[in-house]
């Protein structure tokens, strides 16, 4: 049963995996390229806008898309949530697993529990849940999907016993909150990495949140250092 909790802590293949890594676009369709712009160097095609697509080399190395030795018992395609060490993974065959930086929520917001994707969206729109907007009153009743929407280019809704439990897994158009615990209980991936697992995850994947996952992947890569972002939005710290 998912429920809330206090949050409580803050040989492998290193390699990213940028076989895999969509090709760029060199303009950008849809609205104005981001602010923050020190953090993109692209865009990645996409309809009915371009997704801007974050350059790997501002986020530390252990935040980057990357394949690891899996050591667990999972079965491929379910989804492993470490709030602790901020990292999500998809589990694949052969004793493998996509390693993704992500965000997780903030004290008194983290969570932990089994749930499965209920279904999937593109450009997903937003509705505030009525506790959120209790919070924060100066927040719409409801925004359409686009490069402003907190919840980024794609979305898996998480589900439980056929039910929404209002958590999603999502994009993000602030980068720098990526290895952070600053949302509402959403997990938050770079929305190259989220559409990355979007179109992997299967609608029916099992994901498993857990506050300390570690001993069943290898050591991740050196760490490097990242760019300071340069301005928050409205929606800082919501998901």
């Amino acid at each position: 049963m998912i429920t809330r909790r206090s949050f409580l802590s803050a040989a492998a293949a290193t390699a990213a995996v940028a076989s895999s890594a969509p090709a760029l676009a060199q303009g950008a369709r849809g609205g104005a390229y981001p602010q923050a712009s020190g953090w993109y160097s692209g865009f990645i095609p996409d309809e009915p806008y371009d997704i801007p697509f974050v350059d790997p080399r501002v986020m530390p190395a252990h935040l980057r898309l990357t394949e690891v030795v899996y050591e667990g018992g999972e079965r491929p395609g379910t989804i492993i949530v470490d709030t602790a060490d901020k990292h999500l993974y998809l589990v694949r065959p052969g004793g493998r697993a996509y390693r993704y930086g992500i965000g997780v929520g903030r004290d008194g917001f983290s969570w932990s529990g089994t749930a499965r994707i209920g279904r999937k969206a593109r450009w997903p729109g937003w509705t505030p849940p009525a506790a959120m907007r209790r919070r924060q009153p100066e927040l719409p009743r409801h925004m359409e999907g686009g490069l402003d929407n907190p919840l980024g280019a794609r979305a898996l809704y998480l589900y439980e016993g056929g039910r929404d439990t209002l958590y999603r897994i999502h994009g993000t158009n602030e980068p720098w909150s990526i290895g952070q615990a600053v949302s509402s209980g959403c997990i938050r991936m770079l929305n190259q990495d989220v559409l990355h697992l979007y179109e992997r995850a299967e609608v029916g994947a099992t994901v498993k949140v857990k506050q300390n996952a570690g001993g069943f992947y290898a050591a991740a890569p050196a760490e490097t250092a990242a760019l300071e972002p340069t301005r928050r939005g409205l929606f800082s710290g919501l998901f």
